[in-house]
């Protein structure tokens, strides 16, 4: 039964997707809590009435070695099942080289993930900021125990229902989820009212963050916010995202340069700093590549601004 579902919604996929006069794909490994590799590869199109779909063509198991060879044959295959090998107008997909190798292989027009490249940025400069890795670790901690721990839970829940808050759980930091650290510091600094009183009436090993800590933890959401917001303005797939890159890189630009002057703390100022010093340079506006000049594989923005100076169609491209 699930089987003859599945390939009835697979046969009026590819009927929409077959409608389509141009498409553009997205690719990207993915591993499973067993450590197995996947190989996942999504389609982008307007489709006749000018609405921007997404499908997803398929999430392969991947147990060869990921060459570009064996990524390329792979989405090649997709392609041709899915009718749409000549009309592929760009892969986007990380900056990994066998990735960019891939793609080069493929003859297709290749784009990095721009929303990716930024958190790449903010993880370098998070981690590399002395001192905030161990508030993040005691932030982990904190976490942990209202995750794992029933008790300490359903404190948390009546303090909050006490003060009339909505129930809010604590969001975990997770290495490979974009703004997880930027999510879990915007929870605990939301919620460290009720927080700090559950914490005081519970038996724990765990300590709470202080005061000055939660200063810090301010500041550092005032960094790290542009950054989520750029990503999820990114990341949307009911509009085009392309023409957005040049406009959001350089409100993360002015935003962060705003910033570090009115920063007290040490640890925010020197995450604004690395920040700056770790970020992929761009053209400024006045050197953008003209009409028929190749920008690169690896400058996102030069690309796309490329594609607009030859008059390639926005729309066909998505991040």
């Amino acid at each position: 039964m699930v089987a003859a579902k599945y390939a009835k919604a697979k046969e009026e996929a590819k009927a929409c997707v077959l409608k389509a006069t141009a498409v553009s794909l997205t690719a990207d490994m993915w591993t499973s809590i067993n450590m197995d590799a996947y190989l996942a590869v999504t389609c982008h199109f307007l489709n006749d009435s000018n609405e921007l779909k997404t499908i997803v063509l398929g999430v392969q198991h991947f147990p060869q070695a990921h060459t570009a060879a064996h990524l390329a044959a792979a989405k090649a295959a997709i392609m041709e099942e899915w009718g749409i090998r000549h009309k592929v107008t760009c892969l986007v997909t990380d900056a990994a080289s066998n990735m960019i190798a891939a793609g080069r292989e493929l003859n297709l027009k290749h784009g990095v993930c721009i929303a990716h490249t930024i958190n790449l940025m903010v993880k370098k400069a998070l981690d590399q900021t002395r001192g905030l890795q161990e508030l993040r670790n005691r932030a982990r901690k904190v976490v942990n125990l209202f995750r794992w721990s029933t008790t300490a839970k359903e404190r948390l829940v009546q303090i909050q229902v006490q003060l009339g808050r909505p129930t809010l759980k604590l969001m975990k930091e997770v290495e490979t989820r974009w703004n997880s650290t930027f999510l879990m510091f915007e929870r605990m600094y939301g919620e460290r009212e009720p927080l700090s009183a559950a914490m005081s009436s519970l038996q724990t090993d765990v300590t709470p963050l202080t005061s000055a800590e939660f200063a810090v933890v301010e500041e550092c959401l005032g960094v790290l916010s542009p950054f989520n917001e750029a990503t999820v303005e990114l990341s949307t797939e009911k509009k085009v995202s392309a023409s957005k890159i040049i406009p959001l890189m350089k409100m993360l630009d002015y935003t962060i340069g705003e910033q570090i002057p009115q920063k007290k703390q040490p640890w925010p100022r020197s995450l604004l700093n690395i920040y700056f010093v770790s970020h992929t340079p761009r053209p400024p506006a006045t050197q953008l590549p003209t009409a028929g000049e190749d920008a690169g594989p690896s400058t996102s923005t030069g690309m796309f601004s490329a594609a607009h100076y030859n008059g390639i169609l926005f729309s066909h491209f998505t991040i």
